[in-house]
């Protein structure tokens, strides 16, 4: 919600997805025109539903969460071309490593279940649940404070 000057940012990191989709949650400022600039399709968000529940209307089965104030690192990109590429199927999801801008620089924060096979898992909250043993891909999701 209200994310004009970071939602592009975010959207053009997703070079090695399908499909994007952006749920927007009542923007006033411009979002939802800065998300069809940079290639995504945007819904409304409807009052009550669970944001997990929006995988529902992918095309896709395997789905990057991802929030408007973030970024794939080109690490972390690459990582997810070359998994395009590979035969991974048997596994539910896949963490990856996050940092995080803040007051004194960057810091690296845990890691976080963000690709999901949505016919293996379904959530309710924000984000896919974290769990200890999903595998790791290499790269970050950049996390930043400010536009």
């Amino acid at each position: 919600m209200n994310d004009a000057k970071r939602v592009g940012r975010a959207i053009d990191s997703l070079r090695a997805c399908d499909e994007v989709l952006v749920i927007d949650h009542g923007s006033r400022d411009g979002t939802q025109k800065a998300a069809e600039e940079h290639g995504a399709t945007v819904k409304a968000a409807i009052p009550g539903v669970d944001r997990g529940a929006y995988v529902l209307d992918l095309k896709n089965d395997w789905v990057l969460c991802l929030c408007a104030n973030e970024a794939l690192s080109e690490e972390l990109e690459a990582s997810l071309h070359e998994w395009k590429q590979s035969d991974a199927d048997a596994e539910t999801g896949y963490a990856m490593g996050v940092r995080e801008e803040s007051e004194g620089g960057w810091r690296s924060c845990p890691s976080e279940v963000r690709l999901v096979n949505r016919t293996r898992l379904k959530w309710t909250g924000d984000l896919p649940p974290n769990k200890d043993d999903t595998p790791a891909f290499a790269g970050d999701l950049i996390r930043f404070k400010n536009p």
